[in-house]
């Protein structure tokens, strides 16, 4: 069958390609068109536009980017009509998947949704927009289920894919000589994958330097960027950024400051104690907190359902909260250990690897009983 994939971010990029090894043991006739990114490209198939093109993220930056998002969602309905995929697979960014949802319809192509839009954090309304334009849903968040349920729409929990891609790392034991990290402790600094991330958090991160003159620094570079786009926070300073090393660097950090996203369940899926840090433009955050409706922003408070680690959001996302905070991660053994005790609960919650692959399955299933 011919599949149609769109993935509009790292993160969605890393799961898109998981998904479609495991549509190709399902289905060895498998054919991939996608918008998505060098991770999907490597599955096989044709990339037709790169998620580092149209990664924008907050209200303010959507809007002076509109244009260019438009012609991407132009783009990616033409493109669709013009191939004449079997299976239509969204993989999160609702924004722009829900309005391809929503054209898929039109010509009769049924749309399979993986990674459910967050639509619980706010306007819980567009459910029924999901409801109308969404044949097949698949949840990775095991409290989702009951959520839209509560909105009369049967949804399939897969479980976390996420816990597929850590089963299936496998740790450099050469990593921190290659990188000639075996002098100090480390600090993991993720700081995102989009530009407004980068340049709204890095030089808050980088800040605490001066403060852990016994750790080591190191960026996770986003694989969309390059070593000159980090030079311009950096300064001279001796902090190293490595490409394509998130795993490794998360398995020999002693904690880490992570930008909100998917980072931070990665972060507390290798039971490294961290603080999640988030800023944005002014109007963006305003709005948001007009209209969010949880109390946490991170998914591991979310998913645990309290407080675990600390969130540090707008004005609070400052070099001297940060290192209060990284200083009690670090020398404060009772608050250490709590956060790791409460890992542990997370990793209860979270079940067990296999999401990729019982996804795939049920598309596979749906597509073929269609």
């Amino acid at each position: 069958m011919k599949y149609y994939l769109v993935a509009g971010e790292a993160s969605g990029d890393m799961h898109g390609a998981n998904l479609m090894k495991a549509l190709k043991a399902l289905d060895p006739n498998a054919e991939f068109r996608f918008f998505g990114g060098d991770l999907m490209l490597a599955q096989g198939g044709t990339l037709v536009k790169h998620y580092r093109e149209m990664a924008y993220m907050g209200l303010v930056e959507v809007i002076v980017n509109l244009p260019a998002i438009l012609k991407n969602i132009k783009q990616c309905k033409q493109d669709i009509y013009d191939w004449q995929p079997d299976v239509l697979i969204l993989i999160d960014i609702p924004g722009f998947n829900l309005k391809i949802a929503a054209y898929a319809q039109t010509i009769g192509l049924k749309v399979n949704y993986y990674i459910s839009p967050k639509v619980w954090a706010w306007n819980q309304k567009r459910v029924l927009k999901i409801k109308k334009v969404v044949n097949h849903l698949f949840c990775i968040l095991p409290f989702e289920v009951d959520f839209y349920k509560s909105w009369g729409m049967e949804v399939d929990y897969v479980g976390n894919p996420l816990l597929d891609a850590i089963a299936a790392f496998k740790p450099d034991p050469g990593f921190l000589q290659r990188h000639q990290l075996s002098g100090k402790r480390i600090i993991a600094l993720l700081p995102g994958s989009r530009k407004q991330e980068i340049s709204n958090l890095l030089p808050e991160m980088i800040g605490i330097a001066d403060r852990f003159p016994d750790h080591q620094l190191v960026i996770a570079g986003a694989p969309s960027f390059k070593q000159d786009y980090y030079d311009q926070f950096l300064g001279g300073q001796n902090i190293p950024v490595l490409f394509n090393a998130t795993y490794n660097l998360l398995s020999h950090a002693e904690a880490a400051v992570v930008a909100s996203g998917t980072a931070t369940l990665e972060t507390a899926l290798f039971h490294v104690p961290q603080v999640v840090v988030y800023k944005a433009n002014p109007l963006t955050i305003a709005v948001g907190r007009m209209v969010i409706k949880v109390e946490f922003l991170s998914l591991v408070n979310l998913i645990v359902g309290r407080g675990v680690i600390q969130e540090l959001i707008q004005e609070n996302c400052t070099v001297a909260k940060i290192s209060d905070e990284i200083n009690l991660l670090i020398n404060n053994k009772e608050h250490r250990q709590k956060v790791l005790a409460d890992y542990d609960e997370l990793d209860k919650r979270m079940g067990q690897p296999g999401a990729s692959e019982k996804t795939a399955a049920l598309i596979v299933k749906y597509a073929q009983n269609k």
